[in-house]
């Protein structure tokens, strides 16, 4: 029995062994990249369709061949959006996985822990792509891919400027990063010869912002701008709307329409508009567009949105920064080096941006009667 059993281990001992020679060299001739991001948290349904985006041009790519015959391993791990997690997660990324390329998660705070952590500054990587809705500056640490949202507050001003509003509401959900937001929109406001009719501070009791929303209903204002999260935004849509059903309310892209619901009635949302930082993902009018339609019925069969498309351009652009690496993991830095604009596909970015924010994209979407949005 015993001689039986040796005979048998000899016999699968070479073929365990050429087994995990092959997994060896999958796995060393794979690019890893390795993401934290809120998949199953406060904002859970914006990282689960920007991670779809993400995976979906990955899978096309590697579908195709791969980068140099090599394949891209992405990871994307759930920090439910809690910056000890996401500092936690990031760091086995680095450790465990070697990720030789980092994108980022949704939020300042999750920013913050991950750019914080030990592990991340040794290892001299360049956080990419993080969806960030506050003004603060990261220096070369963070590489955004997304305008800024100064750049979409820009956008909404012109917007409304040319319809000529003048009376301009704000409502701010307290915080010291909301607060830098804030001044740039009020500073903006005098720049443009704009009345301030009032401001609604978010975070304090409903019966607060009930009152604060009355008192702003009747001065009457053409346009309120929200300065505050999801949440935030539906706390205020929910008292503004009992006094002012038709008065336009405007946010910036990173909002979660169907949290939004949720909070504040999907009535509320209606006379609402949204920046928006890439085009109408539903239209076909260039290649980009058309191909993220496409990969995402080939290999995703799901709704796709602003954010599977934001995903799709983002990978779409590390991509090409991996392709000019020439050490592994300074493809980022090549890019950013790059001089001129990048054609993506009928959308352009400019990786050399001194800003650190890759895109300048920006226009403006209306959410409709009965849901969604029209661009």
């Amino acid at each position: 029995m015993t001689t039986t059993i040796l005979k048998y281990f000899r016999t699968l001992l070479p073929i365990l062994l050429l087994v995990f020679q092959c997994d060896v060299m999958a796995e060393s001739n794979a690019i890893v990249v390795g993401q934290a991001i809120d998949l199953s948290g406060p904002n859970g349904s914006i990282g689960r369709d920007y991670v779809a985006g993400i995976t979906t041009y990955f899978d096309s790519i590697n579908s195709s061949g791969g980068i140099n015959g090599k394949r891209i391993k992405y990871l994307a791990r759930d920090d439910q959006g809690i910056p000890a997690q996401s500092a936690k997660a990031v760091t086995e990324l680095l450790e465990k996985d070697k990720a030789e390329y980092l994108l980022g998660g949704i939020g300042a705070a999750v920013t913050d822990a991950v750019i914080a952590a030990p592990k991340f500054a040794q290892s001299g990587h360049t956080l990419f792509a993080p969806l960030i809705g506050s003004v603060k500056s990261y220096g070369s640490n963070v590489l955004f891919w997304r305008p800024s949202p100064e750049q979409e507050m820009q956008y909404i001003f012109s917007y409304f400027d040319k319809l000529g509003i003048k009376s301009v509401g704000i409502a701010v959900q307290e915080s010291a990063l909301n607060q830098d937001l804030v001044q740039y929109v009020t500073t903006e406001l005098r720049k443009r010869n704009m009345t301030l009719s009032g401001t609604v501070h978010i975070g304090n009791s409903p019966a607060s912002i009930d009152k604060e929303s009355n008192a702003l209903a009747k001065a009457n204002p053409n346009v309120v701008i929200t300065v505050a999260d999801t949440l935030g935004t539906g706390m205020f849509l929910k008292e503004f709307r009992k006094y002012a059903p038709k008065t336009f309310v405007a946010g910036i892209s990173l909002i979660n329409l169907d949290t939004l619901a949720e909070v504040a009635g999907a009535k509320s949302l209606e006379w609402t508009v949204f920046s928006q930082v890439v085009p109408n993902p539903l239209a076909k009018k260039s290649p980009i567009q058309i191909d993220h339609s496409n990969m995402m019925k080939k290999f995703r069969d799901e709704d796709i949105s602003s954010l599977t498309l934001e995903g799709f351009a983002v990978a779409k652009t590390l991509v090409k920064a991996i392709q000019l690496s020439k050490s592994g993991k300074d493809g980022l830095q090549a890019l950013a080096a790059q001089k001129g604009l990048l054609d993506l596909g009928g959308m352009m970015i400019m990786p050399s941006s001194n800003n650190q924010h890759m895109s300048n994209f920006v226009e403006m979407a209306l959410f409709k009667k009965g849901g969604g949005l029209l661009f």
